[in-house]
């Protein structure tokens, strides 16, 4: 049977929202792989600073957060956000000084991961959580897989694990909020708090006109164009196609790192990196199950139609 017009724009519509998150995440692989290559000019907290600061003005200046009534409880929990925001960002650009990019991004990864999985009771999910587990135990500096890791660079990746993990819970907390405007005034607050570690690094370097050239493609990259496409995605695509097509960022991660940085995963990383992307997949396939099986049953005291 053919599609109906409004089956076809339904498809259209799918495509157009899959082909944003693909490319959120191809641009903010590329434009972290650009931030890596200032980090000798200003290092890594300043090129964090730099790049929040400049991502905060640019989101504002889109959403125009002010134009929001805020409450004060708003306020706070925005703040909040922000700051947790801001320190992942720190220490994700503090790991990838010594830690490939790709690796950084997986080694993050465990953060929604243990998110996703902490409420689940069942045995696939536990075969996730193994899978996991052998991915990281692979890249941790733990045994003869991961001894060229930095063993300082993981523990600032873990460190934005954590981070990350408490961003996914405090931003399922504020769907009340309006989105683009939400995430413009978290960023601000970001920036207020990496902005301070980037001047004590870089100093008068962060106006430098040539650098402050390549922050603004840096933060347009890796900030407001994957924030933006994220956005639209969202309301369009199941909650599991985003989790499954996010779980392709370290792949992603680590082709950019190739191209554009010349880094080159050993055998093993490689596969530390497939284990730990098909548990993020299986964990977002299985969310996605328990979610449609509570939808299904009927309410206490209610009889099943």
């Amino acid at each position: 049977m053919p599609l109906t017009v409004a089956e076809r724009r339904w498809d259209l519509t799918r495509i157009a929202a899959v082909a944003a998150v693909i490319g959120s995440i191809v641009s903010l692989c590329v434009g972290t792989s650009f931030a890596k290559t200032l980090f000798e000019s200003i290092g890594a907290q300043g090129v964090t600073g730099m790049r929040i600061t400049i991502a905060a003005i640019l989101l504002c200046a889109v959403w125009r957060p002010w134009r929001s009534s805020w409450t004060a409880a708003d306020l706070r929990a925005l703040a909040l956000f922000g700051a947790i925001l801001g320190a992942m960002n720190l220490m994700f650009y503090m790991a990838l000084r010594t830690v490939p990019l790709g690796v950084t991004i997986a080694i993050e990864f465990s953060g929604p991961l243990a998110v996703a999985l902490a409420s689940s009771r069942r045995l696939v999910d536990i075969a996730w959580i193994a899978l996991a587990v052998v991915g990281l135990g692979l890249l941790l500096p733990l045994g003869h897989g991961a001894v060229a890791l930095d063993p300082t660079g993981v523990s600032f990746a873990l460190g934005a694990a954590v981070c990350w993990a408490l961003y996914i819970v405090l931003g399922s907390r504020m769907g009340h909020m309006h989105g683009g405007r939400a995430i413009a005034l978290s960023m601000l607050f970001a920036a207020l708090v990496a902005l301070p570690f980037g001047v004590a690094e870089a100093g008068w370097k962060l106006v430098d006109p040539t650098l402050l050239g390549f922050g603004v493609v840096v933060a347009v990259l890796s900030s407001a164009i994957p924030y933006s496409l994220e956005i639209y995605a969202l309301p369009r695509i199941p909650r599991q196609s985003f989790g499954v097509l996010l779980s392709l960022e370290p792949a992603v991660g680590s082709l950019a790192g190739l191209a554009i940085l010349g880094e080159r995963l050993s055998l093993v990383e490689w596969i530390a990196i497939v284990a730990i992307v098909t548990a993020s997949v299986g964990a977002a396939l299985g969310a996605a199950r328990s979610d449609r099986n509570e939808a299904a049953a009927p309410a206490p005291g209610v009889p099943p139609a």
